[in-house]
């Protein structure tokens, strides 16, 4: 049965965000809003294939809750439609919650990323490695799966309610290997726990505290938390699994000693927020830092990648689409897509719930999905979603901004090719750039080049890749002008190189 769908603007909802989500960024062409009918579509069919009892998907955008949509029920009993404020387990979605908890603590210098482990939690010490050889576990290791572990979602998942005595005794006891440490990634739960752990001891409570109190708190995500059975009934999404061609609720696991690696409930409402704090971090800029976390420290989470593999888009159709690359960071797969640029992606599976997120830096943009049933992971959903959006311009990548220095040499490149001379440059240019080709080549190359081309429309703007390195594109009689501006480190800044590549007509 699909209930009435719910279609919520971020301004109707609750609290605005905090100030730090709030960034600058022209408003797109089109209102996610007026593709309601087309974003309803994707999300049904897929609930529809895939036995989903009930899903929110939302779009963060510009420091808010752009657009947010509830589909199907909460509660197959009661028959409570999905909100905004439905509470969802988002499962290994946690992880980034864990994640950034370490890098504050290594901000506040309680501990180091290439600490070993059990320096920070003794049962550790007395482990048997694989090999004579191989290295302790670093907490850097644990935060990027290549701690040796053998992958182990089955088991891991269902050791959410596990004591902390009894998670004490497993770790004392020592846990078999698959590898030696930091040889591949091997996603594995034990990892984060052990990462709680690491939290716990550190901080002297809880690991649920710190996140509760450092994160969930200063970002107004009141509705949120680790003890789910706390949590109105009324309010949360009651798992679901699929067998037999029927529907059969899950038990709800309690707050345990695995919480680290998955134990977060979270509504839309709310994770919007976290979502505009981690896009705010892009990009890097002057100013006021005022979230839970420097900015500075929440783009380190792409770091520490390892073991990079191809990535092909979870979207419908995405074998046939560009592969990309994909590896982990911390708390995220760090993906290298051909349109999106870096993302930063995570799944969430456990029983009862399914869940996915994609963070788009360069478009200044998230978009999750949370649903109730056991493993429904709806990547391709979120996926299909995002090429929606991005074909009908409302995710619109950023635009760098050409600095100073750059804007300078690109005018002299174009006065260099309507002179056909580098008389221009005398004086600006690196010591290399005169080494690389001669004035006499220059203007050799350059007469060459605009015979090739014939006419040409120098107006186009430089796109910056950086502040010291841009690209241009002169579109021509015969064809065009792909073009290259490249500064050198110096100071003063000098030219080190310049291009003017013709491509004919085809």
């Amino acid at each position: 049965m699909r209930y009435k769908a719910i279609l919520l603007a971020a301004l109707a909802l609750a609290a605005p965000l905090p100030a730090f989500a709030q960034t600058a960024q022209a408003p797109a062409a089109t209102d996610p809003a007026s593709l309601d009918s087309e974003i309803s579509t994707i999300l049904t069919k897929w609930m529809a294939e895939n036995h989903i009892p009930g899903m929110v998907f939302g779009l963060v955008k510009d420091g808010r809750l752009a657009y947010v949509k509830g589909e199907g029920v909460q509660d197959l009993a009661a028959k409570r439609p999905v909100t905004p404020d439905t509470l969802f387990r988002i499962a290994s979605m946690t992880k980034a919650f864990t994640a950034l908890s370490v890098l504050k603590l290594r901000d506040e210098g309680r501990l180091a990323l290439d600490d070993p482990a059990d320096r920070h939690v003794p049962e550790l010490r007395g482990w048997t490695y694989p090999t004579s050889d191989s290295p302790r576990i670093t907490v850097r290791d644990l935060l990027t799966h290549s701690a040796g572990f053998v992958t182990d979602d089955p088991w891991g998942d269902r050791q959410q309610v596990l004591s902390q005595t009894a998670f004490t005794a497993l770790l004392k006891a020592g846990v078999p290997f698959t590898r030696a440490p930091e040889m591949r990634h091997e996603y594995a739960n034990l990892g984060y726990a052990i990462l709680g752990r690491v939290i716990a001891n550190i901080t002297k409570a809880p690991y649920r505290s710190f996140v509760e109190t450092r994160l969930l708190t200063p970002l107004g995500m009141t509705a949120s938390g680790f003890d789910v059975l706390a949590h109105p009934k009324d309010k949360r999404a009651i798992g679901y699994r699929w067998e037999n061609d029927a529907w059969a609720e899950e038990p709800t696991m309690k707050d345990g000693a695995f919480n680290a690696m998955g134990g977060l409930e979270v509504s839309a409402t709310d994770y919007a927020k976290w979502l505009a704090f981690v896009v705010s971090a892009w990009p890097p800029r002057d100013g006021a830092d005022p979230g839970p976390v420097k900015r500075g420290t929440v783009r380190q989470v792409i770091r520490g990648v390892n073991n990079a593999a191809v990535f092909r888009r979870p979207a419908t159709g995405g074998k046939d689409q560009c592969p990309g690359t994909v590896s982990y960071g911390m708390g995220w797969r760090i993906i290298g897509d051909c349109d999106y640029g870096t993302v930063l992606a995570h799944g969430g599976g456990y029983p009862g719930y399914g869940s996915h997120v994609m963070v788009l830096p360069e478009y200044g943009a998230a978009l999750f999905a949370l649903t109730n049933r056991t493993y429904a992971g709806p990547s391709q959903p979120v996926w299909d979603v995002a090429a929606l959006l991005r074909a009908k311009g409302v995710l619109e990548k950023r635009v760098e901004p050409v600095s100073a220095d750059l804007a300078s040499f690109y005018s002299a490149a174009q006065t260099v090719w309507a002179a056909g001379t580098i008389v221009a440059l005398q004086g600006r240019v690196a010591m290399n750039f005169p080494m690389d080709r001669t004035a006499a080549n220059w203007a050799k190359v350059l007469a060459e080049t605009r015979a090739k081309s014939g006419a040409c429309d120098t107006t186009a703007p430089i796109l910056a890749e950086g502040a010291m390195s841009g690209t241009f594109t002169w579109k021509c009689e015969k064809g065009r002008i792909e073009g290259t501006v490249l500064l050198a480190p110096t100071k003063p800044i000098t030219l080190q190189a310049l291009e003017f590549a013709f491509e004919g007509k085809n």
